[in-house]
């Protein structure tokens, strides 16, 4: 059989073709959502930095890009050193006029609140809420340097920003408020810079993945049951979503097609929060 195609593998909404100079930070770029985002603004024609620890992996995204006929730089950065994001940022900003941000990393733990090791939800909240609004703060004053003082950011956010669901409170503090960061970051733009939110239901990524095992431990219950009655057994659609759908969500809601996306949120759930 032969190999596919890099075209083949991602569907990836095409808008427009970006001028060059336009330069989109994605955090998270090695895996998942982040991967697919970074790949789909560099097809897009974007001048696409990558943020990511995993340097290998990101690697991978960069060829895959540049397979896609785009262009993304990596950046080693950690993201819950202040120091890393603060260079980072200078750093992009050398590339082009930073007009996007997409805050994608994110990290999970399953564990009640009784049980929930402080260390970790420490983390969870440096990594999904704070770098995010540092980043924003970073990131703002250089799109408002641009010619028509215009710029987006973008938040990973979730079914967990709408609704809680039970050995998940560090991740839906941090879903809730990723929702109040664009918001605020709206109220602030004047129009001209926007936040929004995407929220997903289950997509098929390592983090989403990886924490079947432990859903299965404390409900006791099958990994098979945790999938079908946890996972998707809300969703009217019963297959997870892929990354690269996710990553369209972003290019739409960074395009001029979303100039009314001004704090929203756009929820692609199968169903999850609106339909019982």
């Amino acid at each position: 059989m032969n190999r596919p195609s890099p075209q083949q593998k991602f569907s990836i909404c095409r808008i427009r073709h970006s001028p060059p100079n336009h330069v989109c930070l994605v955090t998270g770029c090695a895996t998942g959502i982040g991967r697919a985002t970074a790949i789909a603004a560099a097809a897009n024609g974007l001048t696409t930095v990558g943020l990511d620890i995993n340097v290998a992996e990101s690697q991978k995204t960069q060829a895959l890009a540049a397979e896609m006929g785009g262009r993304m730089i990596f950046i080693e950065t950690d993201l819950s050193r202040d120091s890393d994001i603060e260079t980072a940022v200078a750093e992009a900003a050398g590339y082009g006029s930073i007009r996007y941000l997409a805050n994608i990393a994110g990290l999970q733990h399953i564990d009640a609140i009784e049980n929930f090791p402080m260390e970790k939800y420490d983390l969870m909240q440096r990594i999904m809420v704070r770098a995010p609004f540092l980043l924003s703060k970073q990131v703002i004053p250089h799109m408002r340097k641009n010619a028509d003082g215009m710029g987006a950011i973008g938040n990973m956010a979730s079914v967990h920003g709408h609704i809680c669901t039970l050995n998940k409170p560090a991740y839906n503090i941090a879903k809730f408020g990723l929702r109040a960061l664009s918001q605020s970051i709206s109220a602030e733009g004047e129009g001209k810079i926007r936040g929004f939110t995407v929220s997903t239901g289950f997509v098929k990524t390592p983090l989403a993945l990886g924490q079947i095992p432990d859903q299965a431990r404390q409900r006791g219950i099958s990994e098979e049951a945790v999938v079908r009655d946890v996972m998707m057994g809300h969703s009217r659609i019963k297959e997870m979503m892929s990354p690269v759908e996710v990553a369209n969500l972003f290019v739409f809601g960074f395009s001029r097609f979303a100039n009314y996306l001004v704090g929203g949120d756009l929820l692609f759930d199968g169903g999850m929060v609106l339909t019982y």
